[in-house]
């Protein structure tokens, strides 16, 4: 695995972390110069999301681009940055001020809460484990105790974060486990290449790589994790700030009627992606597209009948993991999950007209390609290529 990597920040920003993961699997950072934060109109000005995978060009976050185009998030100015590949970038722009919410993975979350990084978990939108291991075909396992003594490809080394605790959780012995930082986004063909014994993957990702002629079977965390997935964070001063909290309020009102929007008529939000992204539309298709989306729709609903509503989060999923990764030491302090995670903002992003939303999706005009797929006919092969 790489030692070291490092980011550059866009124009205005002199600020650079070192990225350094130890033998134990602890991930580190050193800042080094000052830094400079944007000057920003009261309570944001243009409020900026960033990816944790250095592109916009997937389906993953289809209810943003759903909402966008139902006019959810009203007269809010808002903007989407796909950021650098580096693994921690969505933490670290936010906690400089470079950007406004990350959507990072609970290992990279930790990455941010081990630096001292003053951030906090507003909206968890992966209520189950996204993250999965593929393997080459007939080579899958159920028992992932039997990847010690083997090689995972990971896209980048930040990955470790998430791997780790996944494994452990699985009673994996972590000290046993090689990492290979196979590059983004070239880890899976690596994996198809004969290189390594399995690689991380994820919903959505799955249908993606069927797309490129790679095609896996895995074993998959959203069956078998009770771990949390990647959640939105802000820098914590901001919900001390009324005017932000309110302007946070809203913003997330429009994500939560994207989630409904999209759980209602999966294949008109993958449209509103397709729109924005003529090239993803090639690629993947109507049918992938659809089978993508229902992928992770499946993540971010979870079991909505125990939660308080979308971005809701379980805190003694949360508390387990944190519970976890102190245990295997990639954090050095025990954390509460109450500290850094919070339901504050729930309410008021769930307090929205669900009637409305489900007739603007009913009402979603769909192009001959959409209108033609049986989405039960899909749903009921979601799981096709898990590990038997």
């Amino acid at each position: 695995m790489t030692k070291e990597s490092h980011i550059s920040f866009k124009a205005g920003i002199s600020r650079r972390y070192f990225l350094q993961v130890t033998g134990a699997g602890v991930v580190t950072a050193t800042a080094l110069g000052a830094s400079a934060f944007r000057a920003q109109a009261e309570p944001y000005g243009k409020f900026t999301w960033i990816s944790p995978r250095g592109t916009l060009e997937v389906l993953d976050d289809y209810p943003y681009w759903a909402a966008k185009k139902a006019g959810y998030f009203g007269d809010l100015d808002t903007d989407m940055q796909p950021g650098p590949s580096d693994g921690t970038a969505t933490v670290k722009f936010v906690d400089v001020g470079q950007a406004d919410m990350g959507f990072p993975s609970p290992g990279v979350f930790s990455f941010a809460i081990q630096n001292g990084m003053k951030l906090k978990s507003v909206f968890h939108m992966g209520a189950r484990d996204t993250f999965s291991f593929a393997f080459r075909k007939g080579e899958g396992t159920n028992d992932l105790k039997t990847l010690e003594g083997k090689t995972i490809l990971l896209g980048s080394a930040a990955w470790q974060s998430i791997t780790d605790p996944l494994l452990a959780s699985q009673g994996v012995d972590i000290k046993k486990v090689k990492y290979v930082e196979a590059g983004w986004p070239t880890w899976g063909t690596a994996l198809a290449g004969g290189q390594g014994d399995a690689a991380l993957s994820w919903e959505g990702l799955r249908a993606e790589w069927i797309a490129k002629n790679l095609d896996f079977e895995y074993w998959l965390g959203v069956q078998n994790s009770k771990l949390p997935a990647n959640t939105f964070v802000v820098r914590s001063a901001d919900l001390d700030d009324p005017d932000r909290k309110a302007f946070l309020e809203k913003y997330l009102r429009g994500w939560a009627m994207g989630l409904e929007f999209g759980y209602q008529n999966p294949r008109a939000a993958v449209e509103a992606v397709f729109e924005q992204f003529p090239t993803l539309a090639k690629n993947l298709g109507p049918e992938l597209g659809t089978t993508s989306i229902l992928q992770q729709i499946n993540v971010f609903r979870g079991d909505m009948d125990k939660r308080e509503g979308w971005g809701s989060h379980d805190m003694a999923s949360w508390q387990g993991f944190f519970d976890q990764i102190h245990k295997i030491g990639q954090i050095s302090s025990p954390v509460k999950a109450e500290d850094v995670c919070t339901n504050e903002l729930i309410g008021p992003a769930n307090d929205f007209d669900k009637a409305k939303v489900k007739a603007d999706a009913d009402g979603a005009k769909l192009s001959e390609g959409f209108a033609a797929l049986d989405v039960e006919k899909i749903k009921a092969h979601l799981f096709d290529s898990a590990v038997k």
